[in-house]
């Protein structure tokens, strides 16, 4: 069908050279019938494709545009492809553009069933979700009233130490390294001398 700036259209008004710029009254507003072309809920907007203009049968449909916030329903506005539409339009630099649509008759419009697909709203977990300055679990840090609080341990909330060297977590961590204890800083460090202190292998002809 082509570009809808770029169609003739029968009736709205069109400035000539020798009639000058229409008026106000003359381009303000025009009543059409037709059906819903397309409507993409996401974006909220579409194409209405009007075959009645004024009570006119037109030859041809005529693509119209249409914005969500023009459409007289309740709820989540959209259409639905092929839902009959009365609505008025007005012609502007970019084409026709729906004023106000609504069913017929005046009636709230169908819309679509389909809705938009967002994002998936993660739940807080209050398992290990704590607020790191008072531990209370009802609300993060950034969230917490009281004013800043002595660094604690996260794991025993002592404010002698902190995690890395809490003495508790290390008593029940123990158990799990099969009954081997874990090897000492001196030890890595003889290790380490004596793997340096070992000779290269020699290479062979």
């Amino acid at each position: 069908m082509g570009s809808v700036s770029n169609q003739e259209f029968p009736g709205v008004c069109k400035p000539e050279e020798d009639e000058g710029p229409c008026t106000e009254e003359d381009c303000q507003s025009f009543h059409g019938v037709g059906v819903c072309k397309w409507f993409n809920v996401r974006m909220g907007f579409g194409f209405l494709s009007m075959t009645d203009r004024e009570g006119v049968p037109l030859e041809e449909p005529v693509d119209v545009f249409v914005h969500q916030s023009k459409l007289h329903m309740e709820g989540f506005r959209s259409l639905k492809e092929g839902e009959a539409v009365d609505f008025s339009f007005k012609k502007s630099s970019k084409g026709l553009e729906s004023q106000q649509v609504t069913g017929p008759d005046g009636i709230h419009c169908v819309g679509s069933e389909r809705r938009p697909k967002g994002k998936k709203v993660q739940k807080r977990r209050s398992k290990g979700d704590r607020c790191y300055n008072c531990g209370d679990l009802d609300h993060h840090a950034k969230e917490c009233k009281l004013p800043p609080q002595p660094k604690k341990c996260h794991f025993c909330q002592s404010i002698d130490h902190m995690v890395a060297n809490c003495p508790i977590k290390a008593q029940q961590s123990s158990p799990g390294s099969q009954g081997k204890p874990s090897p000492s800083k001196g030890d890595n460090v003889e290790e380490e001398e004596h793997s340096l202190a070992a000779p290269p292998p020699e290479a062979s002809d």
